[in-house]
């Protein structure tokens, strides 16, 4: 059977820059939209050009993409032809294949916002379009606050949208800008669209997440008809966001109806690479991807109950949708208090660690577990500190040193400019084969700015382990994180604190303790731990 067509249309680097908080650079955009065209998708809305410099430098480098790159803009403005209208030149002269112009279609706007007639607005958009259609240009309508419009006055919004079909749009795309409409209203107006005369191939469906219903909003206009899906990347955009390409494009190729019904840019093997196209978006933003993230999240595929993870062991399909491989990410058996021996084993197993079903070990390790995060302990995503926890009890967990001592100082003063900085020193003692051995660090960085105690402490810790300082020279620490278990006086401070070493390979570790310099000493002491044993030291 020949499945239909469905054209992705991404608007990352234009919508998506209106999120709060975001601004691309250049090089930024250069990135995105290089992974854009490798995952498959369609449409590349690169901005809009002449609206701003960063926007303008990318046109004028313009990326070389398989997918059509498209510059954005908006309709004439009134009382100036189209010919003469020096913003719709600027996108114009952007040399782009498509050209997508957004202009108004809901009568509210029409004569509150722009302050004219219906009249004037939808001759305004007929000479747009026929003006790009003149040039060859393949042009797309978003008909802003379309479904709103239809609502109050669904004989105005259809006249401005086929004013724009009938100059010689290829695409309309019916825009839910404030992201009120739910998903039975969308499939009930673009279907009324589709009866009034404008194909379902010419029509699109641009949704925004202000009642979580984007997604689901995208998918009641291609059941309706509509073949063009427009989104953005991890759902970036303004106030909620936009619909989320990478909910949308793994639903429209594993689930049915969809999967056998369509077909679209992206191939199952550009598929696996969603996961990692979502990160490296929340990378450049420097951001921390969000767990919760249906199909790419970190918790995606994760299974905390044993009940669930025992199940999951004899059939991952028990309680997983779909692969976790299909779009790039991996299941996750976290350790919790939740966790079951069945739990345990798996990841045990994982670790290259196998335990007889009734060894007394497994109820060790998950009396420590649970003792240890009613202490405020979490080992879901502190996967290291979990496996040096159960080789412990398990007698596979060598004493490389002992920490006899430690001590930071914070010292605040006046430099030589007469600023007011600050400096943190630590000193450590550690007893490695007999032999104590003191060493001292600042945080001092190469720029004269102080790290803070946690870096002072991680320098001096590793500055002189003995026999062990080769395999810890590399490590590197990316990221850490505090959180406070418990309120008032009896706080407790839960310091999770991600490694890195030369191999590439990252792992996270825990410390506990009312005070955060202790809690995070002991996440550093498991993360050096940890690496000497995945070097097979002894």
């Amino acid at each position: 059977m020949t499945r239909e067509r469905l054209y992705l249309f991404d608007t990352t680097l234009r919508d998506g820059q209106q999120t709060q908080g975001v601004q691309f650079s250049t090089p930024e955009k250069h990135q995105i939209a290089q992974a854009l065209d490798t995952l498959g998708i369609d449409y590349i809305e690169g901005g809009w050009p002449g609206a701003n410099p960063t926007d303008s430098a990318f046109f004028e480098d313009a990326p070389k993409t398989r997918a059509t790159f498209t510059a954005f803009g908006m309709t004439k403005r009134a009382g100036i032809s189209a010919e003469n209208d020096d913003v719709l030149a600027a996108v114009l002269n952007a040399g782009t294949k498509a050209v997508c112009l957004v202009g108004k279609t809901h009568d509210f706007h029409v004569e509150k916002a722009l302050g004219i007639s219906l009249v004037e607005n939808t001759a305004n958009i007929s000479q747009t379009f026929a003006h790009l259609a003149a040039q060859g240009r393949e042009a797309i309508f978003d008909a802003e606050h379309f479904f709103d419009g239809y609502k109050s006055n669904p004989d105005y919004a259809v006249e401005a949208i086929q004013a724009a079909y009938d100059a010689g749009a290829r695409w309309i795309a019916l825009c839910d800008t404030n992201g009120g409409t739910l998903p039975h209203e969308i499939h009930e107006i673009t279907k009324a669209v589709i009866a009034s005369g404008i194909p379902g191939d010419r029509l699109g469906i641009h949704t925004h997440n202000d009642t979580e219903n984007a997604v689901a909003g995208s998918l009641a206009a291609i059941d309706a008809g509509a073949r063009q899906i427009q989104g953005t990347l991890n759902g970036l955009g303004e106030r909620c966001g936009n619909a989320n390409l990478t909910a949308l494009i793994p639903i429209l190729l594993l689930k049915e109806p969809y999967a056998s019904r369509f077909e679209t840019g992206v191939s199952k093997e550009a598929l696996a690479g969603l996961t990692r196209t979502s990160r490296m978006l929340d990378d450049i933003l420097n951001r921390v991807p969000q767990k919760q993230a249906a199909f790419v999240g970190a918790s995606a595929f994760a299974h905390k109950a044993g009940l669930h993870a025992s199940a999951i062991l004899k059939d991952p399909t028990t309680y997983e949708h779909v692969d976790p491989a299909t779009v790039g990410n991996t299941r996750i058996i976290p350790m919790s208090n939740q966790a079951g021996q069945s739990n345990l084993r798996k990841r045990l197993a994982e670790m290259g660690l196998d335990v007889a079903p009734k060894d007394p070990a497994l109820a060790r390790i998950l009396d420590r577990i649970k003792a240890r995060e009613a202490e405020g302990y979490s080992y879901d995503t502190a996967q290291a500190s979990f496996e040096l926890l159960a080789r412990d009890e398990l007698g596979l967990l060598p004493e490389f040193f002992e920490v006899k001592r430690y001590r930071v100082t914070i010292e605040r003063r006046k430099n030589k400019r007469d600023q007011m900085v600050s400096l943190s020193e630590a000193v450590v003692v550690v007893k490695v084969d007999g032999e104590k051995m003191l060493s001292v660090s600042e945080s001092m960085d190469e720029a004269g700015t102080d790290r803070g105690p946690v870096n002072a402490l991680a320098k001096a810790l590793a500055k002189d382990l003995g026999r062990y300082q080769t395999y810890v020279e590399d490590i590197r620490l990316v990221d850490f994180k505090v959180r406070i278990t418990q309120g008032g006086t009896e706080a407790v401070t839960r310091v999770i604190i991600d490694s890195e070493d030369g191999q590439g390979r990252r792992w996270s570790t825990v410390g506990v303790s009312a005070n955060i310099v202790d809690a995070s000493f002991s996440a550093l002491l498991d993360a050096i731990r940890w690496k000497l044993v995945q070097d097979g030291v002894t």
